[in-house]
């Protein structure tokens, strides 16, 4: 995958998934009011039966005479439609030898075709958001949503690439994107826990399976894939009857069809897929097998195949895997982290696919904890839920967190987890677009009884036990991800000679022009005041029943400045452990059966608490997170408890290099000024440990007050309704009668210093490179909107100077970025390129040289121009969705002082900028001189290619975890 999507079978699944996961904790303010009863809030939640009701995609279907099959769902609330195809190919369909193959072509597939040099440029000139591609077992997906005025030129590329994609694939674009993908398979590699996937398929299934191998494969076949190769697999798999379109939006099925028949309808049918025989396996007797890997604490894990996603057992062992591991009051967590305190994180799933799934439960142990008895603590967990199954309640809670964020998906017409996603997987998994409706029902249908007979008959077979210790590692992602027989079929190295046989050329076809995109309409706004002097901004949308609301304070992680490092952080995480009236496994249970999720939200400038909730639960959903914010009991047994978990926390955070270059970078460029404070919000581990319960009170009470909070919600809910409920739940919170805290934020920062930190992190296969330097900006300035296209140009967006230069041309990186943060403070300037280990040095003189490019010797190019104006002006209607991305907006434009019709005028203010004022844009804050270059990698690789850069090299040690010290 070109960016890694949700790596789950459905785009269903990962709508559930990503609403259902435990919300992060949360924190809010002194309160002199009587805490409300616990039953206050008892309002009757929402009928499961109504809950299904309201998920609901229409749509009309039909089938070109190449087999091409096209389904519509017409959404009007934004000029815009989503495009999606899912060509029914994945890595399960590769045969030894080839594995990584079709994530191979998936890259290739962006390099343009017969008639479109380049996929990504006019897409994006023409304001589509995302442009994206990806690739998993049983399907490989492409995505774009794009303005109802550029359909046309979308269909017109998709079909040329699907028809006539062959003349334009060269050895130099597979040389180069096989680099890519070699590159993608070490970053992920390269990460805390980055090999365990490799061995669990390796341990459940038998070699030759075709859900063993990995889906971005061994480096070995990859470096064997030859250009014949590539058209062998596209011939065999690329036929338009092996394929699902999907177009939802801003369309109807009158209207696509002749689109449809216009573009695709002249592509001929190629060979039908063979089907693949890959169902679950069980194992003659049970497993245990320990890697070791460079990781902070003990991870334990039980695993079982499944059945996969059309058997009538899985809608059961996903709801009872949910109770056992994924509620934020499930079995593992009641019982492992707020019970015996033996676990830090917990955590049970079904990760489904077409044809089976894999049934995991997993434990990081909490460090000191005796590995004998977490083990039997962790087994015991699963013995007894087997034995005695879910309860009512448990079934209840489960089933309605997942039909809520089912709900909560479709507010997006596209993308991988959107409405056209789930149309498309319900068509090539299930022959059924509205295969979901099957799977909601089927779920809201589910009695305890029945998913205790499920969990019983598959996860009483023998288990493999796959656990990650902490040590040396010892294995090597390089050698992993294929068929598994390597040793006996080694695979033959590419001929470097081999030269494909010339194809003959392919009909000319002309791209349609972008008709005119409708301005973006901003949602209205409306203002109120709470009694108690809240702000209150509400812009109602109706598309679907829910909203989002956030309140946030003036505090966040520069607070820290004035306290303890790390104390905003973990007061806020306080908030969902308990109240005056509830226990944290209350809380948990209470958001569960409302379909509500209420977390915190930490930045720089503020300290927010979030809301999602259905409409008809809100009242009751109100009254539970005023609860937590006014008043929390920060007891001692739940601190002692969540602090060990924050520590274990900052020790996983110490081990991801990445985590470890930003956290290093911050301190370095910003010194003593409060936004030195790590943006993780977790301090370090020594200001942790002096933290107490006093210390969580008293910043509650110094930064969570109602004159230093902002409340703001989005979503199906009119002002008079919502007024009424925030004044019960809030209106009588009183402010202190002291001033409210002021945090520096004018304090000074450091000069800007020119030099390298290299932090040595041995047996890594890539280096993490993160430069940066502080600007002199703050807050809106005229420079806001030249500085921002300037960064698209040199390395914001995917067609950016420094991604099409080390990734696209080099093939040295996944991917390289370049950002400006945008606090009410000094910003900061940031460089990310994760590479390869031996480019480490080259990467760096790459990043400088192209920076300094800019516009010195290389002025924006007039395609450059277009791209990162219209394109953005464009694209702007894309950008504001979903509630969440609504209310994003509205509460950055309060927070740097800019008009509410800011998005509105964006377009005018995008066009009256020339490529002039982006060079100077691009001459004042975009070059490389004064770079702080943090990188971590394998210093005996790296160090020796840094000393010709001219620059002084620090070098540290990589933290040690608590299992090292």
């Amino acid at each position: 995958m070109r960016i890694a999507p949700v790596s789950s079978l459905t785009a269903l699944a990962a709508a559930l998934l990503l609403a259902a996961g435990s919300a992060a904790p949360g924190t809010v303010a002194f309160a002199k009011t009587p805490a409300p009863a616990a039953q206050a809030s008892a309002t009757a939640p929402a009928a499961l039966q109504d809950l299904v009701s309201k998920v609901d995609i229409p749509y009309e279907k039909f089938i070109l005479p190449n087999g091409l099959t096209t389904i519509v769902h017409t959404d009007r609330k934004a000029p815009i439609v989503a495009v999606t195809l899912y060509y029914e190919v994945g890595s399960k369909n590769e045969p030894r030898g080839r594995t990584g193959f079709a994530h191979l072509y998936e890259h290739l597939f962006f390099g343009g075709s017969a008639n479109v040099p380049n996929f990504d440029i006019p897409l994006e000139a023409a304001g589509s958001t995302p442009t994206n591609g990806s690739t998993w077992y049983d399907r490989t997906n492409y995505v774009e949503t794009v303005p109802t005025g550029a359909l046309d030129l979308a269909l017109f590329m998709e079909s040329d690439r699907m028809g006539h994609l062959l003349p334009a694939v060269t050895q130099d674009k597979l040389d180069k994107q096989r680099g890519v993908v070699q590159n993608e398979k070490r970053q992920g590699d390269n990460q805390p826990y980055g090999l365990y996937d490799y061995f669990q398929a390796d341990g459940l299934l038998p070699i030759g399976h075709p859900y063993r191998h990995s889906t971005i494969g061994s480096m070995a076949d990859l470096d064997a894939a030859t250009l014949t190769d590539v058209r062998t697999w596209f011939t065999d798999h690329y036929g338009p009857n092996n394929v699902v379109l999907v177009l939802s939006g801003d369309i109807d099925a009158g209207t696509a069809r002749p689109k449809v028949e216009k573009w695709f309808g002249g592509i001929p049918r190629g060979p039908a897929i063979e089907p693949v025989k890959a169902g679950p396996v069980t194992l003659p007797a049970p497993v245990s097998r320990d890697i070791t890997d460079q990781v902070p604490v003990l991870r334990l894990t039980r695993n079982w195949t499944a059945p996969g996603l059309n058997d009538p057992d899985t809608p059961a062992l996903r709801i009872g895997m949910h109770i056992l591991g994924g509620l934020a009051s499930s079995r593992l967590d009641n019982q492992l982290v707020r019970g015996k305190e033996l676990a830090v994180s917990v955590t049970a799933y079904d990760q489904v696919f077409q044809q089976l799934g894999f049934l995991t439960m997993s434990m990081d142990v909490k460090p000191g904890v005796a590995r004998a008895e977490a083990e039997a603590a962790f087994d015991k967990v699963l013995a007894d839920y087997l034995r005695e199954g879910p309860t009512e309640d448990e079934v209840r809670r489960a089933v309605t967190a997942l039909l809520s964020g089912e709900i909560g998906g479709l507010e997006r017409v596209g993308g991988f987890s959107g409405k056209g996603a789930t149309l498309a997987e319900g068509q090539v998994y299930s022959g059924d677009p509205a295969h979901y409706k099957k799977d909601l029902a089927a779920m809201a249908a589910l009695t305890p009884a029945s998913i205790r007979a499920a969990l019983g008959k598959w996860l009483s077979r023998p288990v493999y036990a796959l656990n990650v210790v902490p040590g040396p590692r010892t294995d090597s992602g390089d050698a992993l991800g294929g068929w598994g027989d390597e040793a006996d079929h080694p695979a033959p190295p590419a001929d470097p000679h081999a030269m494909a046989p010339p194809l003959p050329p392919a009909p000319e076809r002309t791209a349609p022009p972008v008709q005119p995109v409708a301005a973006l309409k901003f949602p209205a706004i409306e203002h109120a005041t709470l009694a108690n002097g809240i702000p209150v901004t509400l812009a109602r949308r109706t598309a679907v029943p829910k909203l989002v609301m956030a309140i946030d304070f003036d505090a966040g992680y520069a607070a820290d400045a004035l306290d303890t490092p790390g104390t905003q952080g973990l007061m806020l995480a306080m908030l969902e452990e308990g109240t005056t009236t509830r226990s944290a496994t209350q809380i948990a249970e209470e958001q569960e059966r409302l379909g509500a999720n209420i977390g915190t939200d930490g930045s720089l400038d503020t300290s927010t608490v979030t809301l999602s909730a259905l409409s008809d639960n809100l009242a009751p959903s109100l009254a539970l997170t005023a609860d937590l914010i006014l008043h929390p009991a920060f007891a001692e047994s739940d601190f002692t408890r969540l602090k060990a978990q924050a520590q274990a926390e900052l020790a996983q955070t110490l081990s991801s290099p990445k985590a470890l270059a930003a956290r290093t970078l911050e301190a370095e460029v910003y010194g003593t000024h409060p936004y030195a404070q790590p943006l993780d919000g977790l301090g370090n581990a020594q200001s942790l440990a002096a933290l107490t319960p006093a210390d969580m009170r008293a910043a509650h009470d110094k930064w969570l007050r109602p004159d230093l909070a902002r409340i703001t919600v989005v979503g199906d809910v009119t002002m008079e309704q919502l007024k009424p409920m925030l004044e019960k739940a809030f209106g009588q919170w009183k402010a202190p009668v002291s001033a409210p805290p002021v945090k520096p934020v004018d304090a000074a920062t450091p000069a800007a210093s020119a030099r390298i930190v290299l932090i040595d992190r041995p047996n890594s296969p890539q280096s993490v490179i993160l430069a940066g330097r502080v600007l002199p900006l703050t807050g809106q300035t005229p420079d806001e909107e030249p500085l921002t296209l300037a960064n698209d140009v040199i390395g914001g967006d995917f067609l950016s100077r420094l991604n099409l230069d080390i990734r696209e041309d080099k093939g040295w990186s996944y991917g390289v970025n370049t950002s400006v943060s945008q606090p009410t403070g000094p910003r900061l300037l940031q460089v990310s390129a994760p590479v390869q280990a031996d480019r480490t040095g080259a990467a760096i003189k790459a990043i400088v040289a192209d920076m300094s490019a800019l516009p010195a010797s290389k002025p924006i190019t007039a395609e450059e121009l277009q791209r990162v104006t219209e394109g953005a002006i464009r694209a702007l209607p894309n950008q504001f969705e979903t509630n969440a991305s609504v209310l994003y907006a509205i509460r950055k434009n309060d927070r740097l002082g800019r008009p509410e019709n800011y998005y509105e005028k964006l377009a005018g203010t995008y066009r009256a900028i020339g490529a002039d004022r982006i060079g100077e844009a691009a001459r004042e804050y975009l070059q490389p001189e004064g770079l702080t270059f943090v990188v971590v990698g394998d210093r005996k690789v790296v160090e020796p290619q840094l000393q010709d850069l001219g620059l002084p090299i620090e070098v540290r040690e990589a933290p040690k975890g608590p299992e090292e010290e």
